[in-house]
Order: C-alpha cells, then structure tokens, then sequence
C-alpha cells in the first residue's frame, strides 16, 4: 500500500486562503517520522496583511460594534459548529502532534465551553458608577482593544488557542492567530469553522510560519494591541519585550517545574497513581505537568515503588488507538533534549527505577517516542530538578516536615503549577497558602476551567487565562464623567472651584 497524500494547508487571511511567501512549512506526524502535510508559511509581508484585515474588519464594525446580543450567538453558533465537527478535529490533532486520541477527545470535546461561557461573559457584564464629588455622574465602560496577536504551542494547538481566541472574539476583537510551525492543521480548520459560523472575513486570521520571522514580526507590529503568547521562557521574554516597544498588552504563559508533595497521610496507591497521571499525560510536554515530587521520607521508598509500577504499565503506540495512553514528543530534536537530560540526571546522581530510554512501539518505529521515565534520589541543586525537561520525566526527591516540603516546592525560578496529596484538610489548606505558584492542585492534577484564572508568576510569565481576567484584559476601559448640574461652567469667566 502507497503512502497516504500529503494534506495541503494555506494561510487564511481576510476569509480567504492564499500563498505564503516563506519557504511552505513541512509538518512531520511525531508517531511515525514521516511527512504528514505541506503547510504554506508566512512573511513579514504576509504579517502585515493579516494585521491589516484585521485593522479593517474592526474598524469596519460589522464584529467590534455588533450589539453583545447578536456576537453572543454568533459565538453560539461558533461553539454549535465546534461540537459538531468534533470527531473530525480529534483526528486531525492527534496525527499532527502525537497525542494519544483519548487525551485528544478528553481535552478538545471542552472546546465549546470556552466560546459559550466568553459569550456569557459578554452579556453578564456590566459597567460601574463612581461616586464623584459635585454635580457629576460618572461611570465606566469597556470596549475592545483592536487587534489581537496570539501564539499558541503544538501541545495543545486547539486548548491554548481557545483560551485566548474565546475572550478575543467576545469582546469585540478581530485577530491574527499564529500556530505552532510544527502543528497549525487543526487552527486552520478552526479559523474556517469560525468562518462558516458567520463571524466575518478578517475577524479571524490564522498565519502558520516560523517563530523568528512570523511570529517576531506579529508581535512587534504596531497595529497590534494585545499579545497572548505561550512557548518557552527565553521566547516569551522576547515576545513581552517586542510588544513593550509599542506599549501592546501582554499576557506570556510560559515553563514550569511543577511541584507535587505527597504527604504520607494519604493512600500511596491512588496517590502514586495520580502522580503517573500529573508526570505522564500529554508525554509530559504541558507546563504544569507534575515533574518535581516531593515524598514524606516515612512513605518515600513505598512511594517509589508503587509510582514506578504505574509508569511501567503505561501502553505506548499508535496514537489514534483509544488503547495508547502515552504517545511521542513532537520531535527528534525533543527527544534527543529530553534523553540528554535523564543521562545528566544520573550523572548528577540521580537513580533511575523507571524507564530512561527510547521506545520503539511495533509500527510505530520512527516515531519519537520516550519511555516514562522516573530519576529517585534526587537533590534541589541539580539541573534536571531546576530546569524545565518538557517531555515524560519525573523526579524524586524525600523531606521530613511539612516546612521543608514547602521550601523545597518554592525553591524554583517557576511559579505556576503545584500540586499536594493529602487526605489532611487543613494541612491541604495550609499548604496551598504556603506555596508561591499561580495554580495549586490538591489531591488531582491537570484540572481546568474557563470560569478559572489560569497563569503564574516568576518565570512562568504574568497575565491570567480564563475567568473574567482574561475577558477583561481583552478590553479597554473608559471613564465618562457627565456634569449634571443646571448652570453652565465658566471658569474664566469667575467661577472657580476644585478641578480634582
């Protein structure tokens, strides 16, 4: 049997699908090795036109001025269509970054929430009166920013560009979408869904193109009034130093080196096979995976035990098999980073009692697969304990008070995620306001809402997604002071008074 066709992919800018002037992009499916799709990539010229229509679309009003009324349907219909087109999506994300399609169908079939509930938002907000001093009536309003860039990663093309993409839309915002280069199929078929919702040409414009030309143009182009980036720390301190040069809003959602404290209160069974989860899902390419696990030293080598008996039975193979429950990284290049890091690990005097080495699934050969891999033994001052991995390795590490394991689990240059397994309450609530993370789980991992900010601090980046922080940093806010007074102001003319 031949190989399958290549799918072919164009930008989508103003409604209309065109040729990008870079060299066309091609997209590796991560299980296999093998060529997966011909992506056209974009310019700084191609940029430019993007961030043009968009310019266009929201001056022209048909979006940014649209009574919230008709844009919340329109952003049902959106969300309507969304649902409907759900197993064609599933399928598409997994071939395009790997991800074992039951964590695919789990993660995406929430799609419609982000867009119904932004559309909620939109009509339960409301404005604000300011008690002013004298014959005033003054009151706040919001509206829409403009153009809205955001940049989302190839491990969750789909999620991390809803996060944002939902408020964006809501609020009155025409955007310009740039995927990952290394997974942009299933954001093309979204600005093309959002199309046929009746969301205007220009409104939604999806670039697929290289970081250092693409994107670094989008996020340094003046027309741009707010940035939503998620990548890398290194990249996205770049991004929030481009957009600063012209004042653009920022919201950076970056690394992170989770940490998990398993106290010994709680079930070392459920606990060790919650923590596989927080380690292992998505390969452990997601920001807030579990990688850092902090053990009471009186439940430390039981713990081990039972978590390297949870890693070894995950199943590695095809991803579109509902079977898989571990798929590749996304790439050669991230599994020879992430391999490179388990042999510094143990060089640095880590013992490994899981995994530690490629995986070669039958069929699946080339693919780029890492086992679930677990380094015990572990001390605060090495490399593959303070360094984001990004890929399925976690590390162990003992302590005897609960002090220590807060100390340990805020010793990090990373503040978003963490995590604690206690069957304590109060010590559950006690911990959590301890511990200098943007999100705190308690005996679960991965868990989010759209209603629910969502975002760190340090080098985890600033700015929230979800809940009303993120709708309402998608807006501008005004003060309109009205003099209700019956006589006139004349200032020149005798009458003075205080001015503030």
């Amino acid at each position: 049997m031949g190989a399958a066709p290549l799918l072919e992919a164009a930008l989508l800018i103003d409604g209309e699908e065109r040729p990008g002037a870079d060299l066309p992009l091609e997209i590796l499916n991560p299980a296999t090795g093998r060529p997966l799709a011909v992506v056209q990539s974009a310019d700084g010229d191609d940029i430019d036109a993007a961030v043009r229509s968009a310019q266009r679309s929201f001056a022209g009003g048909e979006w940014s001025q649209m009574t919230i009324h008709h844009r919340a349907l329109a952003l049902q219909r959106f969300a309507d269509l969304l649902e409907a087109n759900l197993e064609a999506l599933f399928e598409l994300e997994t071939l395009n970054n790997g991800r074992p399609v039951t964590e695919t169908r789990a993660q995406i079939s929430r799609l419609p929430e982000w867009y119904r509930y932004n559309a909620a938002l939109l009509l339960a907000d409301r404005g604000e009166v300011v008690p002013m001093a004298g014959p005033y009536h003054t009151y706040l309003e919001r509206f829409p920013i403009g153009v809205a860039a955001i940049l989302s990663s190839f491990n969750h093309p789909l999620m991390i560009a809803s996060k944002s993409l939902a408020p964006a839309l809501a609020a009155g915002n025409s955007v310009v979408l740039k995927p990952s280069e290394r997974t942009p199929l299933t954001a093309l078929e979204l600005g093309r869904i959002a199309l046929r919702a009746g969301i205007p040409p220009g409104v939604l414009n999806v670039v697929p193109g290289r970081g250092p030309l693409a994107g670094s143009a989008l996020v340094a182009h003046p027309g741009v009034g707010k940035v939503s980036f998620t990548g890398g720390t290194t990249a996205g301190r770049e991004v929030a130093t481009a957009a600063a040069r012209h004042f653009a809003r920022c919201t950076v959602e970056l690394g992170g080196k989770t940490p998990v404290i398993v106290f010994g209160d709680t079930p070392l069974e459920e606990a060790a096979r919650g923590c596989a989860f927080a380690a292992f899902i998505g390969a452990g390419q997601t920001c807030i995976a579990g990688s850092r696990f902090l053990v009471q030293e009186t439940v430390y080598q039981e713990f081990l035990l039972a978590f390297a008996a949870a890693a070894a039975e995950i199943r590695l193979g095809d991803p579109g098999d509902p079977a898989t429950q571990l798929g590749p990284l996304i790439s050669e290049e991230a599994r020879s980073r992430v391999l490179g890091y388990v042999e510094l690990g143990r060089a640095e005097g880590g013992r490994l009692v899981a995994g530690g080495g490629p995986a070669a699934p039958p069929g699946f050969e080339g693919g780029y697969f890492v086992e679930p891999t677990i380094l015990a033994d572990c001390d605060p001052a090495m490399r593959v304990v303070r360094e984001e991995i990004f890929g399925p390795v976690a590390v162990v590490m003992p302590f005897t008070s609960e002090d220590q394991a807060v100390a340990l689990a805020n010793d990090s240059e990373f503040g978003l995620g963490s995590g604690i397994w206690t069957r304590d309450v109060a010590r559950a609530h006690r911990v959590a306001r301890r511990l200098e993370f943007g999100l705190v789980w308690v005996n679960d991992h991965h868990r989010l809402d759209p209603s629910s900010p969502w975002g760190g601090l340090r080098d985890s980046g600033i700015g929230k997604e979800g809940g009303w922080e993120s709708f309402h940093d998608f807006t501008y806010q005004r003060a309109v002071t009205v003099r209700t007074a019956a006589d006139a102001v004349d200032w020149y003319g005798g009458q003075t008074g205080r001015l503030n």
